[in-house]
């Protein structure tokens, strides 16, 4: 798979201490009580991220970060804001280059934002061919609007569409480029509860159909356990806890094992769950 490298890895000045790698703790983790076993270290990579710091006026909002994301995984994103959920998002994308450390990810990849971002001067089959180079056909977005059941939209202007109709033109966009990575910066923070559920469902029904690596970003700790193979907590700039979702897909939110996971993620969060419960 081809890879952008962002940025070289900085030399480590002389003299100075290595810096020790912040492990996540996690069922997934070899340091982790729950489980001795890992994953292969000679797997390949959709993601790979080695020692990344990004800082602003002096301060680190990601310090040293390490991150693998595997061919066709999905992985969900959780932390508080300002964690530096969405600045790692657009160091994925290329849009944040003033970096240190190594990222590597595929050259085909894509970005959708809780925004849809649509051009209001142009159609929505226009907004969907946004930055292919070349001149691609107007059949080529209409396939894509199909696949997200937009298709009887393809000639109307963005102003007419609906929230959620908005969305799926952003996610067409994202996947007209047909990408190895898809990158979703909460998609449907915007929504309402009942298009949330539907654009969920879309979602994990493209995923499946399309088989490429995904990284959602969310505050929704349910969203989360519904739509990943694992689900990350930020901290403080670092990957500070992972865990697998083992559970069969379609995920039950009524399942007992569901509310279990949910429950530990909101209480790495910080969130007390027993007093949600009363």
């Amino acid at each position: 798979m081809a890879t952008d490298v962002h940025r070289p890895v900085t030399t480590q000045e002389a003299g100075s201490a290595p810096k020790t790698p912040k492990t996540p703790e996690g069922p997934d983790n070899p340091e982790s009580p729950e489980s001795p076993e890992t994953a292969s270290a000679t797997a390949p990579h959709a993601v790979h991220v080695d020692g990344l710091t990004r800082s602003f006026d002096g301060r680190a909002v990601i310090d040293d970060l390490r991150l693998d994301v595997r061919p066709g995984e999905f992985v969900a994103l959780l932390g508080r804001s300002g964690c530096g959920k969405s600045t790692l998002l657009r160091i994925l994308a290329g849009l944040d280059r003033d970096i240190e450390g190594t990222v590597l990810v595929p050259r085909r990849k894509a970005v959708a934002f809780q925004a849809p971002r649509l051009m209001p001067w142009k159609r929505v089959w226009r907004n969907v061919l946004l930055g292919l180079p070349g001149r691609p056909e107007r059949a080529l977005a209409e396939r894509a609007l199909t696949e997200v059941g937009l298709e009887h939209r393809a000639g109307a202007w963005p102003k007419t569409l609906s929230g959620g109709e908005a969305q799926r033109a952003s996610l067409a966009r994202a996947l007209v480029r047909e990408p190895d990575l898809l990158l979703l910066d909460e998609p449907f923070g915007a929504l309402d509860a009942l298009t949330r559920i539907k654009a969920q469902r879309l979602v994990g029904e493209l995923w499946q159909r399309r088989g490429c690596a995904v990284l959602l970003v969310t505050h929704d700790v349910e969203e989360a356990v519904l739509l990943a193979d694992r689900v990350l907590v930020m901290d403080e700039g670092v990957i500070a806890y992972e865990t697998p979702v083992d559970l069969d897909r379609p995920r039950d939110i009524t399942d007992p094992r569901f509310a279990e996971l949910r429950g530990r993620l909101l209480e790495r969060l910080g969130v007390d769950t027993a007093a949600e419960a009363a």
